[in-house]
């Protein structure tokens, strides 16, 4: 794709500035607008259980939530929450609720009363999802749309009556059966079951509407979410989003996730609120929500950047920039791994910390599916043998004494040093330059260059949009030179490093740039950062990117009212047991709301159908039903083994 630049899904590639949606209000709280994003989490809690939904929304609320949502799954559930915010207001909590509904229309004209803002989701408010019929004639397909609109009618009335605003929510895994046979799996097909249901809102007059796109897979979530803002912009909507990553998982994994799709969202501009959806306590969603947040609040001042006149790849269709391949760097080759030791004593244990171990016995190294391929000493000195794959960066000047005798030691270069060099690597030159650095005549000259890597750095605070915009200018130029993004911080606090990192460097993977990852950190001796951590989340990065795959992936949902087993609990269980299963994805879900459908593209699926039971999947076919939970899982692993995806540590 290389086409003139169009206003579709952002203000500006290069200037960053939040595209402006509609105003709802929700209780007393507006979104959209000028408004700043909001944050929210739901409750996990039995909501017929009054007092243990009250006291958990309360612990919400404390943390700094704007918003909290709880599951309505029948009648007696959506009664209830007109007692559970009852009692909030009388203990002082006057922020707006949410109800949750799935399944179920007459839940919803409940619910829509007690609350301020009532969550349906396209996929099952009217239609199924039975992955059974996948064959609808044009007349079958009008019909079925015509029955939403006759099943929608009555909840826009009850909320008009009552200013209750509806969230439209729609998950990539629970697209129903007529949209997968017109769309199959896509983000179009998520946009298309988002509109028809906008579309029946807007002839009726109704407005006071949310809309989330919701999917496990990061690519699959901001694209959807980028076609529905310039879907809606051709049709003259412009209403708020609400982001997140579903079923993001929990700990590292499901922040990096978190950050890396509701990141790059919000540097394009978009989203009025968002959640982080960890499987943790709910509580614990909201902090890191805000530390994500935050991060993109002074964007709007940011140092100016150079604007581009055309847009040279495709920012709703994953596509890898293609380039040379150098070594083990671009082309075909998966993102390289660069560790940074240059303000380190480099002793022989540290190499540990970077997936690389030394038999003593044996005399040599080994190293694990973590092992960084390239490691940064700068001017430091190696004392002892390193392993035998491992590729050292180290200054010109060091590289110059050393180059003769060791062969996988590389220079790396500032642009004038570069074009000053008389003597050069014969295999890989690492170039260090910024956006602001491209130039004609530069850029003719190393389009020429085979030996060539760059090492693409920023300064600018919104380096996002800065390194995208070098990217584009390769495109553009059709200059082959493969690129590890750095970027480099000074954070003391671990969570903040990897919500910072992710988003900076996950929204350029997510459209298709870079051929390596370079993480520095310049930190205090109290900081909780390290080389080890560090080199652990930057595969974490590409994982979640989906670019590439170094452990098994858990697809694990937030839990929630309708949670049928201990979800923390199973997670771990089953992450002891299966963690060394490459490649595999593996579902734990709650319920069977959140089960075969909202698993999208796993392997394997756990999930809960009845108290204390749980039935296991082979991708969206059930296999095994209602097993006591205290076998379940030694049962997913021999389904498993039966399939042939069992490896031993």
């Amino acid at each position: 794709m290389n086409s003139t630049l169009k206003n579709n899904y952002c203000n500006s590639i290069t200037e960053f500035s939040r595209s402006k949606s509609s105003i709802v209000k929700i209780g007393q709280k507006e979104i959209g607008g000028d408004n700043p994003v909001s944050v929210q989490s739901m409750t996990n809690t039995n909501t017929m259980d009054t007092e243990a939904t009250v006291q958990q929304t309360i612990k919400i609320f404390n943390e700094g939530a704007d918003f909290v949502r709880i599951t309505a799954q029948g009648v007696k559930e959506a009664d209830n929450l007109a007692i559970i915010k009852s009692e909030l207001r009388k203990k002082g909590y006057t922020n707006p609720l949410i109800a949750d509904i799935h399944f179920n229309p007459k839940a919803a004209l409940v619910a829509a009363k007690n609350v301020d803002k009532v969550r349906i989701n396209p996929g099952n408010y009217v239609d199924k999802k039975n992955f059974k019929k996948l064959d609808f004639t044009d007349d079958e397909y009008k019909l079925e749309i015509e029955k939403i609109h006759q099943n929608l009618l009555p909840l826009l009335k009850v909320c008009k009556e009552n200013n209750t605003a509806i969230r439209i929510g729609t998950n990539h895994g629970s697209l129903s059966d007529r949209i997968l046979s017109k769309y199959g799996d896509t983000p179009k097909g998520m946009v298309e079951s988002t509109m028809e249901f906008l579309r029946i809102c807007r002839d009726t007059d109704f407005h006071n509407i949310v809309i989330s796109m919701k999917a496990s897979n990061t690519q699959i979530m901001v694209q959807a979410n980028r076609l529905l803002v310039s879907q809606m912009q051709a049709e003259g909507m412009n209403y708020p989003l609400h982001l997140g990553v579903t079923e993001a998982g929990e700990g590292e994994d499901g922040r990096i996730k978190s950050a890396i799709g509701i990141g790059t969202l919000l540097n394009d501009g978009i989203g009025a609120t968002i959640r982080i959806s960890l499987t943790e306590d709910p509580e614990r969603e909201i902090p890191v929500a805000k530390k994500l947040r935050d991060n993109f609040q002074n964007l709007k001042n940011h140092e100016s950047i150079k604007p581009i006149s055309k847009i040279a790849y495709n920012p709703y269709e994953y596509q890898k920039r293609l380039s040379r391949n150098i070594e083990n760097i671009g082309n075909k080759n998966v993102p390289v791994v660069l560790a940074d030791f240059s303000s380190i004593k480099i002793e022989q244990s540290d190499f540990q910390k970077i997936g690389y171990f030394f038999d003593k016995n044996r005399n040599q190294w080994t190293k694990n599916d973590f092992a960084a391929e390239y490691v940064f000493i700068d001017i430091n000195k190696v004392g002892f043998t390193l392993p035998e794959n491992l590729k050292i960066i180290c200054s010109y000047k060091h590289w110059l004494s050393s180059f003769e005798k060791n062969e996988n030691y590389f220079p790396i270069y500032d642009l004038d040093e570069f074009t000053k060099a008389k003597i050069k690597s014969a295999k890989i030159n690492f170039v260090k330059l910024k956006y602001s650095d491209f130039s004609e005549i530069v850029f003719e000259d190393f389009s020429k260059d085979k030996t060539s890597v760059f090492i693409l750095q920023t300064t600018n605070t919104n380096g996002i949009a800065d390194q995208r915009a070098f990217f584009n200018e390769l495109k553009i130029r059709d200059i082959p030179i493969p690129v590890i993004i750095n970027r480099s911080y000074s954070e003391n606090s671990f969570e903040s490093l990897l919500l910072k990192s992710s988003a900076d460097i996950g929204a350029l993977f997510i459209d298709g740039f870079g051929d390596g990852i370079f993480i520095q950190n310049k930190i205090e001796e109290n900081s909780d950062t390290n080389p080890e951590k560090i080199n652990s989340f930057s595969f974490g990065i590409l994982q979640a990117c989906r670019v590439r795959t170094t452990k098994t992936e858990y697809i694990s949902c937030p839990s929630c009212g309708r949670t049928l087993f201990d979800l923390q609990t199973a997670t771990a269980k089953i992450r002891n047991k299966a963690g060394h299963l490459k490649g595999l994805k593996i579902g734990v879900m709650g319920c069977i709301v959140n089960g075969p459908g909202e698993m999208a593209d796993a392997d394997y699926g756990y999930v809960g159908t009845q108290k204390g039971k749980i039935s296991l999947y082979k991708e969206h076919m059930v296999v095994k039903k209602n097993i006591p939970e205290e076998n379940a899982v030694e049962e997913l692993i021999a389904l498993i083994k039966e399939n042939g995806d069992w490896k031993e540590c």
